[in-house]
């Protein structure tokens, strides 16, 4: 991750403030350019697509974008539209919306606009998701999975990701849905060491190597690179996993962390 051009991730855990201080919001739109962003909003994942379009348009507005697009790829042949390509092409920040985040990777992964993106992201563009939005960032997702359980492996249902942040997983409206054995779970099926827990109205703000927290809850880390045990390799899918070893960090606003030394930054 040394590309000094590189833009910003804002991985928001879903449902952030949209009526009072809006805090990730302004955030993502000061780093996006402020008053002379370009704002292109992708509503892939919902089905509501003109109703959480419009949602966002007029926030983004309120806080002085100088423009700001609907992209609606309602299927994949929509993803080479040569205006959507256009739009991102003049993009200083998109935004994905709230949904089903099996949407943006069937519609989206290995179009041409999938490719324009991850161009534009290592020129500076700014990536901002919530919620289904935020699940799709790493290589390797969440799909589904239960909440409140210990973990076993059946916990997290995995698939192929948007790969913005790969080597690491990542699970959103994390405390509200009590949903640590589903991260642990799929922390332990993947090759990775890190997952990121963030809980609702906060977002991990991602720039080379360093995470920075910002908003109203907090964001857990766990780190499985020096567990001294687990039976993952024994368990058949429906049954408990054993996890010895694993660092936990919590971390609110205005805490940063990072990635390459897997260190909370105090």
């Amino acid at each position: 991750m040394d590309n000094q051009n590189q833009g910003q991730l804002v991985i928001i855990g879903g449902a952030e403030d949209k009526e009072g201080e809006c805090t990730i919001l302004r955030e993502f739109l000061r780093r996006a350019g402020g008053t002379q962003a370009r704002i292109v909003i992708m509503t892939v994942a919902t089905e509501l697509p003109q109703e959480v379009g419009d949602k966002y348009t007029r926030i983004f507005e309120r806080f002085g974008a100088e423009e700001v697009r609907v992209v609606d790829t309602a299927d994949r042949k929509d993803a080479s539209a040569p205006s959507y390509l256009e739009a991102i092409e003049k993009a200083t920040g998109v935004f994905f919306t709230g949904g089903n985040q099996a949407r943006i990777t069937e519609t989206l992964k290995d179009t041409e606009l999938d490719a324009l993106l991850h161009k534009r992201y290592a020129e500076g563009l700014v990536v901002g998701g919530t919620s289904a939005g935020a699940a799709m960032m790493p290589d390797m997702m969440i799909v589904e999975g239960e909440p409140g359980t210990n973990p076993r492996v059946e916990v997290a249902k995995m698939d192929r990701g948007m790969g913005f942040l790969p080597g690491v997983v990542i699970d959103q409206h994390f405390a509200q849905r009590g949903r640590l054995g589903r991260l642990l779970s799929a922390v332990s099926q993947q090759p990775v060491v890190l997952g990121f827990g963030i809980d609702e109205n906060t977002a991990i703000i991602v720039k080379g190597n360093e995470v920075e927290v910002v908003g109203a809850g907090a964001v857990t880390v766990v780190d499985v690179a020096d567990i001294m045990h687990t039976n993952v390799d024994e368990s058949l899918k429906d049954e408990a996993l054993a996890l010895c070893g694993v660092k936990l960090h919590i971390l609110p606003h205005g805490y940063h962390f990072d990635l390459s030394k897997r260190v909370a930054l105090v």
